[in-house]
């Protein structure tokens, strides 16, 4: 029997809590799978401090399987950010794949992902329009995607999708930046994307959820997405918020200006324009400041995977420096 203590190319990370139903045929079917595909994998099954019976159910599976599944618990219910920093530290292979366990991710489109890696650091399966949500979910997440892509300046289809895989070399950088709620997949794709690596959003077949529920709540989850959002795009260009910010201040100073001189029909600049002025200033030059400070902590690790073409050959190799 294989040790899990040996280091394997792929290594699978499945978040699991109160999923007793779904999480047994979502591990057999992702270890047969990959089993096909003659390369050396783990599955790690993060027990996120489940109240059912799903950790009797992994055991089940490791039972069946006790060369590809290892079983991870946390005592209590530490959340999806958690699970997922767990797995990742006690993953050993090269490359990363972060699954969900409700049965909505099809392990069919493994080798689609890895097929990218390299020359990509990040692959997430994004969700089409096809896929058959609720509206409400839906529009949220659209509004997040355009919102995303524009803070990004990248094209950003799918922000909060958890299938997705990643070199570890790669996460374990940003991995004390996870959140432990579900903003977890919107902190890897803005980090990856900010920090330079490579990124690439490809179509996957999602399906509906086979059992349980969604543990996201669209109010309370939704404005810690948004203020993520913030957060994460003024730790790496700060500007992208501060330049729009303070060009509002300014035109509002412009228009009332402008109002105060048809109003007195005279060169008038009133207090409020002043104060426009004034704020959009301030704003600019805050922004400037932090600009310079984030400059100064991003941290370059240098190993973004580059093509080499070589001479006088068609093929080209990929590197890591």
């Amino acid at each position: 029997m294989e040790s899990s203590a040996i280091a394997k190319y792929l290594s699978i990370v499945v978040p699991v809590y109160d999923e007793e139903k779904t999480a047994g045929p979502v591990l057999v079917d992702i270890i047969e799978t990959v089993s096909s595909l003659g390369i050396s994998f783990e599955v790690i099954a993060v027990d996120d401090g489940s109240k059912d019976g799903s950790l009797a159910v992994l055991q089940d599976v490791q039972r069946q399987h006790p060369q590809h599944l290892r079983i991870v618990q946390h005592i209590y219910n530490r959340g999806y950010g958690s699970a997922l920093r767990t797995g990742i530290r006690c993953a050993t292979g090269e490359v990363v794949l972060l699954m969900d366990a409700d049965g909505q991710h099809q392990a069919k489109e493994i080798p689609i992902l890895l097929q990218h890696v390299p020359p990509y650091d990040l692959v997430v399966g994004f969700r089409t329009r096809e896929y058959q949500g609720v509206w409400y979910r839906n529009f949220g997440n659209r509004f997040y995607n355009a919102f995303a892509s524009w803070l990004a300046n990248f094209k950003i289809p799918d922000l909060t999708s958890g299938f997705r895989l990643m070199r570890r070399s790669a996460v374990l950088h940003f991995l004390h930046l996870y959140p432990t709620g579900f903003s977890a997949s919107l902190t890897s794709t803005l980090v990856f994307l900010k920090a330079g690596y490579n990124v690439l959003f490809v179509p996957v077949e999602v399906q509906p959820r086979t059992g349980g529920k969604s543990k996201v709540n669209l109010l309370k989850d939704g404005s810690r997405f948004f203020e993520l959002l913030l957060r994460m795009i003024m730790l790496y260009e700060p500007m992208r918020i501060f330049t729009p910010a303070s060009l509002f201040l300014l035109v509002m100073g412009v228009l009332v200006m402008l109002a105060g001189i048809w109003d007195e029909m005279r060169i008038f600049v009133s207090n409020a324009a002043i104060f426009f002025y004034s704020s959009g200033i301030f704003v600019f030059l805050m922004g400037l400041i932090a600009n310079q400070i984030v400059s100064g902590r991003i941290a370059y690790h240098g190993d973004e995977t580059i093509r080499e073409y070589l001479p006088g050959e068609k093929n080209v190799e990929y590197k890591h420096q």
